[in-house]
């Protein structure tokens, strides 16, 4: 193949004479073939002339297949003498001729599998490459700097939308069937017609477990599984280093700095997400972050006595003038306020992504945003040696092993004010949907849940409900997650040990209203190619705390139902509040600024954009 990548681009004589030369190899292994089975069967007694005979039908069997291939390079110099091949094309025949020409020399030599076994024992990839390049060679693949086949834009976005809107259709007939079965409990003595309905709803939801199940299949059959975990790999280590040359200057007393203090007046998730604000705006500026942390609220030694430094070399802002942002081009150290308090506010705030990361991303990823920010929690919270054997010891401690579904449950602080109570049977409602998909083809697994929240009578009564399931967790941890203990060093070691065992987890159910459930989400991202349908959220869609408009296109046209509804044309943007989780979600449309429903399966995503630094030393 290297032969091949050389010769794109040559003129049709190259071309013809590399596939005069692929001609004269094929004669060759012939040759080769037949010489040895010839002195094979001088070689033999009488009582071996079956076997030989086995041989020589072979050997005629390959000189015909021989001679079609012939045929079929005859053709090829003829297409490539008019310039009439493409190179997808090209490429396929002359790699369906290397593997031929492998194993003819295979059978030669008495080694490989039959020719019925070949196919079944190709490696993944290649039967990838087979299925897809003959059913539609150049919109679907591309082909990558090393070689292989790369998915195309549309076709991850694509796959990825099939999924989404596998679950945004049940959401609708759910909701719609669930109100007419409620109508007719209270007031109607049809009880067939409510048993109808009810077999409906679970006929529904195991046809909707069944989809997903396959589209999981199609995702790790599709041959693209060792490009997504390898260009998650490079993506992931470009934007590491990146942020390591940053936060190392060559020069730190004379390095641009941008100094951020740990002073939030927020729970541990919120400030999290105040440290990762402020490393963006960093990287985006080119400012070297100093994270303020002495005296934090969590830990009064700071940030680096539980996590490594943000910086190896460059730990303070020094001697020079420090000015509140926005200063001017020149200045030296600049002081970051919170993001509330931001003015004027930078396009690259959260929702955006790099520009030059973006189109990579968009392929990879089912929502770039997440997995920007968990790039910077990566880098963030690289645990002291001390933290690290901690974590070690409280997952050994719990028994916590996969597969496992994270479950987090808050109670205190912030429901009824800014979130709804919600009860342990909604989220194992979640839970439980998720375990029969696994289930779905028969095979069976331990129910397992990780179990976190601020109320330790949770998980006592979740044990008590759910005798059937393993329900992970410590009373103890959710008791020191009360308001009143929070901010203390044993209330600090549980809300990381419970972070990081939500991330790990195969599965995320919890409310996006708590900053503690989207952290796990955005550290989830850094374990996977693309963790974005790995959780369910009870209440809000995913957002960052003070981030720029969230929009979605519309794709395809709507006509209210009701007085409720947005009128969508195709291309409209929609500002988007929110998620009703019944195939709706309220937004704005920028067109007419009415606020109103409209069905989700009717936008996409739109992925911002910022012009961001390429840091082209790293």
């Amino acid at each position: 193949m290297l032969l091949v990548r050389q010769l794109f681009g040559a003129s049709p004589n190259s071309w013809a004479s590399a596939l005069k030369l692929f001609v004269l190899a094929w004669v060759a292994l012939v040759y080769v073939f037949v010489v040895k089975l010839t002195n094979t069967q001088g070689q033999q007694a009488a009582g071996e002339s079956e076997l030989n005979a086995r041989k020589i039908n072979q050997a005629l069997q390959m000189l015909e297949h021989t001679r079609q291939r012939n045929e079929e390079l005859k053709q090829l110099i003829d297409e490539l003498m008019s310039d009439q091949l493409d190179k997808q094309s090209a490429l396929k025949l002359v790699q369906r001729l290397e593997n031929d020409a492998q194993n003819t020399k295979n059978s030669a030599d008495g080694i490989g599998p039959e020719p019925e076994a070949l196919f079944e024992s190709a490696p993944a990839d290649l039967r990838g490459w087979n299925n897809v390049a003959e059913a539609a060679p150049n919109d679907i693949v591309d082909v990558g700097e090393h070689g292989e086949i790369e998915p195309s834009l549309e076709y991850e976005f694509t796959r990825r939308r099939i999924q989404t809107n596998i679950g945004e259709i049940w959401n609708f007939f759910s909701s719609e069937l669930g109100k007419v079965r409620k109508a007719v409990a209270a007031g109607h003595s049809n009880s067939d017609l409510e048993e109808t309905i009810n077999q409906v709803l679970l006929q529904g939801a195991e046809h909707k477990r069944s989809l997903l199940s396959d589209m999981d299949r199609l995702r790790r059959s599709d041959g693209y599984e060792a490009w997504r975990h390898r260009e998650a790999k490079e993506l992931s280590d470009l934007v590491q280093r990146r942020l390591h040359h940053l936060q190392n200057p060559k020069d730190c007393q004379n390095a641009r700095k941008l100094v951020c203090k740990l002073n939030k007046g927020c729970g541990y998730g919120c400030q999290l997400h105040h440290v990762v604000y402020c490393f963006i705006v960093a990287y985006a500026t080119e400012r070297t972050l100093i994270l303020k942390s002495r005296g934090w609220r969590y830990h009064k030694g700071g940030w680096e006595e539980v996590f490594q430094p943000v910086s190896n070399s460059c730990h303070d802002a020094g001697t020079a003038n420090t000015y509140n942002w926005p200063g001017k081009p020149n200045t030296q150290v600049l002081v970051l306020p919170i993001i509330d308090s931001l003015m004027p506010r930078p396009p690259y705030l959260p929702l955006a992504v790099p520009e030059d990361l973006a189109p990579r991303l968009k392929r990879l990823h089912g929502d770039p945003i997440v997995w920007w920010v968990g790039q910077f929690l990566k880098y963030l919270l690289r645990p002291q040696t001390t933290t690290r054997d901690f974590l070690t010891s409280g997952m050994r401690n719990l028994g916590w092993e996969r597969p496992i579904v994270g479950v987090h449950v808050r109670r205190t602080d912030k429901v009824g004010t800014e979130a709804a109570c919600h009860s342990v049977d909604e989220y194992m409602t979640h839970v439980e949907d998720y375990y029969r998909t696994l289930e779905v083809n028969g095979t069976s697994v331990t129910r397992r849940i990780f179990l976190a929240s601020d109320d330790a009578l949770v998980i006592e009564e979740a044990r008590r409900k759910y005798p059937e399931y393993q329900i992970i967790g410590d009373p103890e941890v959710a008791r020191m997650a009360s308001v009143s203990t929070r901010y203390t060093d044993t209330s600090l070691n549980g809300i990381i040990l419970d972070i990081h065992l939500l991330s790990m987890s195969d599965h995320l159910v919890c409310t996006f209203s708590s900053q503690v459930c989207r952290v796990a989400y955005e550290i989830m991202q850094t374990m996977y190619p693309d963790a974005a349908n790995r959780f369910k959220s009870l209440d809000d869609i995913y957002y960052y705390g003070g981030q720029n408009a969230h929009n979605r296109r519309v794709v395809i046209a709507h006509k209210p139902r009701s007085h409720e509804d947005l009128q969508l044309r195709v291309g409209d943007l929609v500002s988007v509040a929110g998620n009703h989780w019944d195939g709706n979600s309220k937004g704005k449309n920028t067109r007419t600024n009415q606020v109103g429903l409209f069905p989700s399966f009717k936008v996409e995503e739109k992925v911002d954009t910022a012009k961001l630094p390429l840091y082209p030393g790293v």
